[in-house]
């Protein structure tokens, strides 16, 4: 989208999620990862809540206020987090009004993660049970919705993969489930992973949502680093510019070391050199990507990334070798 002038896009603040480098986030953590990303140049942090008592949010506050940065808070949907099966619904509703309430506390206006059932669950749905399920969904998130719109804090419902979910995959099925309560309380958060896997394109479903649209999360396809990988990063601005999206754009990718959250997103090998360097190439690529934007520079700046990235990365012999024989053995 341009504006005449040559100029294109909407410059957005950067931030990453501390699951970059660990899990839990405890209150411990907090000032050294503060420091790290501001110091890659992100204006602010994604909080995870894994646990209520991991890390203190009156601590958190007064940690990002000193380092000038700012805060989003996410949900975790471990094993034992479900709105749909009764035998967790009560609490899950208690730990998401927990959410807005830590949200509050550190200015965070909301709460994203895919808040149907745990992450991982996944079964085979007809018509009709999918019909209940929306149902099921609705009965339990409307009280929290309340709860949340009452102190303006939105929850952000992420849409996840085929493979972490059977509820809400694509933007369209969460617009289809999730009407009466859009804009009560409830928004969308979109992460540029699962759109790589589930929509057709990426772009026609940002603009579905529209300004349901609260929360933007990136990552390469791969989950490694944002940029110099096959995301058409130009598409993916072009729509966020669109619907005129001018929130945060939160960095989401995750260690390989730790036993929780590396397995609920299947992260079995490093996906950079080092999570510094994951972080510290996303942010250039960001920082850069929409400064040529905005300036209306030309440049190789849309799909697959620009040179930020891959000089960042480089390539050595075996990726050139590698590339080369799958060069071959597409030509056969």
């Amino acid at each position: 989208m341009t504006d005449g002038s040559g100029s294109t896009g909407i410059v957005r603040e950067i931030g990453v999620n501390t699951w970059v480098w660990t899990s839990p986030l405890t209150t411990q953590h907090l000032g050294d990862l503060a420091d790290r990303a501001r110091r890659f140049g992100f204006g602010l942090l994604e909080l995870p809540v894994e646990n209520p008592d991991d890390w203190d949010p009156a601590t958190a506050a007064e940690v990002l206020a000193g380092s000038g940065m700012g805060a989003r808070i996410v949900g975790a949907m471990g094993p034992g987090r479900d709105l749909i099966d009764p035998l967790y619904r009560a609490d899950t509703q208690d730990y998401l009004r927990h959410c807005v309430d830590v949200a509050l506390a550190v200015g965070s206006p909301t709460v994203a993660g895919p808040f149907t059932a745990a992450t991982g669950r996944v079964w085979r749905m007809d018509a009709g049970e999918r019909g209940r399920v929306v149902e099921t969904l609705l009965e339990a998130l409307r009280p929290v919705a309340d709860y949340a719109a009452e102190r303006s804090v939105t929850l952000a419902v992420e849409p996840l993969n085929r493979y972490e979910t059977s509820i809400i995959n694509t933007v369209d099925q969460a617009l289809e489930a999730l009407d009466p309560l859009l804009d009560r309380g409830i928004g969308l958060a979109l992460d540029s992973y699962h759109l790589n896997i589930e929509e057709r394109p990426p772009a026609a479903a940002i603009r579905a949502a529209g300004d349901h649209c609260k929360v933007v999360q990136v990552c390469g396809n791969d989950r490694g680093p944002v940029g110099g990988d096959h995301t058409d990063w130009d598409a993916f601005f072009d729509a966020l510019d669109d619907i005129a999206y001018a929130g945060p754009l939160t960095v989401e990718s995750f260690t390989a070391d730790n036993d929780t959250i590396a397995v609920a997103a299947s992260i079995w090998r490093p996906l950079a050199p080092s999570q510094d360097e994951l972080a510290r190439a996303s942010a250039e690529f960001l920082t850069d990507h929409q400064r040529r934007r905005a300036s209306g520079a030309d440049g190789d700046s849309g799909k697959g990334g620009d040179s930020v990235a891959d000089g960042a990365f480089g390539t050595d012999g075996d990726s050139a070798d590698w590339a080369a024989k799958r060069t071959a053995k597409e030509q056969q």
